[in-house]
């Protein structure tokens, strides 16, 4: 089978993209289609890396961060900003795990440091975007304050593995439908 051509990359990537961008912005304008922007981006980001396209996944994560950002999300960049530090670039880690990663000590070594990222990602999140997302008004914060290291190591890890094993699953279900496109 023959390589895909540098066109059909760039095709592939510009629309991958477009979804991309378009999902974050209307995730940033309704906060109520929050996850599902972050899932379709996530999913538009592993079309690339279904053709082993790693260099237009990455063109296509940082051209639909910054296309999300310059079509409004500048007013509300926290929206956006999870996306661009973990959620974005989890698909990529995730492929690079599987393609260069043969022994089983060595996956377990990857999940810790991608748990640890998760993890850094939550305290970011925390520390600078608290009062600005209304947290430090909720009911739990209190509680949340005095064990937040217990609760982001302990059940920010316990959520990852659950996310981590379904993004790997999902990036089969992409790579299976995307093996259809015959380039």
């Amino acid at each position: 089978m023959k390589r895909p051509s540098k066109s059909f990359e760039i095709a592939l990537s510009a629309i991958a993209c477009a979804v991309a961008a378009l999902s974050l912005t209307l995730a940033s304008y309704v906060s109520v289609l929050m996850a599902a922007g972050y899932l379709l981006a996530i999913f538009a980001l592993m079309v690339p890396l279904a053709k082993n396209f790693i260099w237009g996944n990455v063109l296509a994560f940082l051209g639909g961060v910054i296309l999300a950002y310059l079509f409004g999300g500048l007013a509300f960049f926290w929206m956006i900003l999870p996306f661009a530090a973990f959620f974005g670039l989890h698909p990529l880690v995730n492929y690079l795990q599987l393609k260069f990663t043969k022994k089983s000590f060595l996956h377990a070594v990857w999940f810790l440091l991608k748990a640890a990222w998760f993890d850094g990602v939550l305290l970011l999140m925390w520390f600078t975007l608290g009062d600005i997302l209304g947290i430090t008004e909720a009911v739990w914060y209190d509680w949340v304050k005095e064990y937040l290291y217990l609760v982001v190591f302990v059940g920010g890890t316990a959520l990852f593995a659950g996310y981590d094993l379904l993004m790997f699953l999902c990036q089969k279900s992409v790579n299976a439908i995307v093996r259809r496109i015959r380039r």
